[in-house]
């Protein structure tokens, strides 16, 4: 495994201080139907430089390809011991697997995975259940694929939101559970009922609960905001497979983790919460950090104790 860098125990890193110094919160239109393509395309290209470095550090096999008719792009390393699939976030309403390859690539590579990012649909073009029901036609394929195979599920943020009402569907339609789940600041309340969507307002940071509530419209549509499969903090975790949850104390969505945590321990899952000191939402992006690399590092070697 690479070395995950170093930080301090005492509080943020360095690094990071001047990172929150040099990114003041940036404005841009409100997606919708007319500029969705045009926001997409301009958040794709901010990333293009983190996604260069990430393919030259790990250097990742990536291919395109269809599970369960779904098209999934299937990342790699030399020594795959078990399957990932996983799922990008972007408010359910940008990203895509090529953007998440910063993170799907140290999981492919350091987590001994092969990474099935699964290309399901975003609104408002396809509100849901639509993603859903993709998530859950490439799982099926997986597992038709697989037999007995291990198999992770994974996501972040809006892809965690994904990957939870994932498990509530394959739960109480009697397929297997995965073995483990990995969730990076898993969105899991679209009614923003969370402290931490007052309390998290830190001005130096980009996501915002106004940018969020329009995202959150636009996906849901005519569902109700506390339906277990659009909000999963409201969902029943029994019999959901153990859990290992990251988020920071400045993550807008910290309490989402904090609520999904306490919920699946009350309802009696094997479940961890990484708070990291000073880190915002799915930090993880962000591997000019020694937070962000030390985090992944967990998260892999978790995935790689799981699958073995």
């Amino acid at each position: 495994m690479k070395s995950p860098g170093t930080w301090s125990r005492s509080g943020i890193s360095a690094e990071a201080r001047a990172w929150l110094a040099a990114n003041p919160p940036t404005d841009r239109a409100p997606i919708n139907l007319d500029n969705a393509a045009e926001v997409r395309a301009t958040i794709r290209s901010g990333w293009e430089p983190s996604m260069a470095a990430a393919r030259a550090e790990f250097a990742p096999n990536e291919r395109e390809i269809e599970v369960g008719g779904v098209p999934c792009l299937e990342v790699t390393g030399d020594t795959p011991t078990g399957t990932v699939v996983y799922f990008f976030g972007g408010g359910h309403t940008v990203g895509s697997p090529e953007e998440d390859i910063v993170i799907t690539a140290p999981m492919a590579v350091d987590g001994g995975a092969r990474v099935i990012a699964v290309r399901y649909p975003l609104a408002p073009e396809q509100p849901y259940p639509a993603a859903v029901e993709t998530a859950e036609a490439a799982y099926r394929g997986v597992l038709d694929e697989i037999g007995d195979g291990p198999v992770v599920v994974a996501g972040e943020s809006a892809g965690g939101n994904l990957a939870l009402a994932l498990m509530q569907r394959v739960r109480d339609a009697g397929l297997r559970v995965p073995d483990a789940l990995a969730l990076l600041s898993p969105w899991g309340d679209l009614a923003f009922g969370g402290d931490s969507h007052e309390t998290n307002r830190d001005p130096t940071l980009v996501l915002d609960n106004d940018e969020l509530r329009v995202m959150a419209d636009l996906y849901r549509g005519d569902a109700a905001v506390d339906d277990p499969l659009v909000s999963p903090v409201h969902g029943d975790f029994t019999g959901l497979p153990p859990t290992f949850i990251t988020t920071g104390t400045r993550d807008l969505l910290l309490s989402d983790g904090v609520r999904i945590s306490a919920g699946m321990r009350s309802d009696g899952v094997d479940v961890t919460l990484r708070i990291w000191e000073g880190m915002w939402h799915v930090f993880e992006f962000y591997r000019e950090l020694p937070e962000a690399r030390a985090s992944m590092a967990e998260v892999c070697e978790w995935i790689r104790s799981r699958l073995h």
